[in-house]
């Protein structure tokens, strides 16, 4: 059922009820009036009796035809008493509003040889409260028509808006993102079509940032790999062409004592340069430190190797006692200070890092601050900050970077530390 129908619904019941209770409040009245006009029809009958069994000429014809409530009605010698009428709504409503009433008509032989019929009439009585209940019942139904038909077009109106917004809302799930509804109409369904375009541009803008990072990272995915074959191959793979070039030489200079101690010296240190290279490598793959260190010496690795390799003033603050993390954890948060350092050295332009990591009660505070030029934070961040605030949100936890030109940048975590 439509939500039009459950409305003309509620509204006739609504209706029904207030024509019940104005039907038996008229009843009501009519009840208390009629009482009052019977007591006056019944002394009318009891003063023309009287008056007719003293002076029969008093009583004519034409001078009773048209009294009200009383009914007087000639009879032929025989003729009986006249019977009310017992079927219709008009016996009906007679019953309601004199079944308490008695109302019996009866008959006078007069002097003068006629018979007579005095009786209380109560068909003026039933008339009047016949017409009032139809003026009731037509009154409630004029409002009952004018209100369905109000609320038709009210509801009409307010379903054409919805009807809009549904069809925005389809073609949104296929896929279009470029519809917006026109901001027309009452204040309400401007309000709606303004946050409805409003999520249609925030939703078509954050298609183009994903499409958009999507191809930065498939180029950093290249990158990397392409670094890694280069390193592989002119690297590693130079130093295994050589290890094997020389130990190829070995059964030729075994006599010769003072060629093999050069060429077994030059083996160990083409194996010593294999051996770190691939500690780089697999360094910049996954923090093995971790593995083997606490989290707080891994940091302390990261912060010394970084401030060596490229000069910059790096102090760390560790709390004494860090809470036991998972090692998904250990490795969000190792790489999430990895790439804030890492911006440090594109963006910031800093002489001097500060790094605090500090667990209070539930919680673990990962703080960096640099004092760098800084600047006002990008609309669009890029893979780097993405990559932050999708590693914090893992944690579990609130990531906010604040940056002011000329103040620097600063980084700071609160995770919580609770079922990790």
């Amino acid at each position: 059922m439509s939500a039009l129908w459950r409305i003309n619904l509620w509204v006739c019941g609504f209706f029904a009820l207030v024509t019940c209770a104005c039907t038996a409040l008229l009843m009501h009245q009519a009840l208390a009036d009629v009482e009052r006009e019977l007591q006056s029809a019944e002394a009318v009958v009891h003063y023309l009796s009287e008056t007719a069994e003293r002076d029969p000429a008093s009583l004519q014809p034409r001078l009773t035809a048209s009294l009200r409530h009383v009914r007087v009605d000639w009879l032929a010698a025989d003729e009986a008493l006249p019977v009310a009428d017992q079927d219709g709504l008009d016996a009906w409503l007679g019953r309601v509003l004199f079944a308490d009433a008695s109302h019996s008509a009866k008959a006078l032989d007069l002097a003068d040889g006629r018979r007579v019929s005095i009786g209380v009439d109560p068909r003026d009585e039933i008339d009047e409260v016949w017409d009032s209940l139809q003026q009731l019942l037509a009154v409630c139904a004029m409002a009952l028509a004018l209100s369905l038909l109000t609320i038709r077009w009210a509801v009409r109106r307010g379903m054409r808006v919805l009807d809009e917004l549904l069809l925005a809302l389809q073609q949104v799930c296929s896929g279009r993102l470029n519809v917006r509804l026109r901001c027309a109409g009452a204040p309400e369904a401007q309000q709606l079509a303004l946050h409805f375009n409003r999520m249609t541009d925030a939703l078509e803008q954050a298609r183009l940032d994903n499409a958009r990072l999507t191809q930065t990272l498939l180029a950093v995915q290249e990158r990397e790999r392409t670094h890694l074959a280069q390193t592989l191959h002119d690297d590693l793979g130079q130093y295994l062409a050589g290890i094997r070039a020389q130990v190829c030489l070995l059964p030729l200079i075994a006599h010769q004592p003072e060629t093999l101690a050069r060429t077994v010296h030059l083996l160990e240190g083409h194996c010593e340069h294999l051996q770190q290279g691939f500690r780089v490598l697999v360094h910049d793959l996954y923090p093995v430190a971790l593995q083997h260190l606490p989290m707080s010496e891994a940091f302390a690795m990261l912060v010394a190797q970084w401030r060596a390799s490229h000069g910059i003033d790096c102090q760390l603050q560790v709390s004494a006692a860090l809470p036991p993390l998972s090692p998904a954890s250990k490795t969000h948060l190792y790489r999430l200070l990895q790439e804030a350092l890492t911006n440090i050295v594109r963006h910031a332009d800093a002489s001097q890092v500060r790094v605090r990591l500090q667990h209070r009660g539930s919680r673990l505070r990962l703080w960096v601050r640099d004092n760098g030029h800084g600047a006002q934070q990008p609309q669009r961040p890029g893979v780097g900050l993405y990559s932050m605030y999708e590693r914090a949100r893992c944690l579990g936890g609130e990531l906010k970077i604040l940056s002011h030109p000329g103040a620097g940048w600063a980084l700071a975590l609160n995770m919580p530390v609770e079922g990790l």
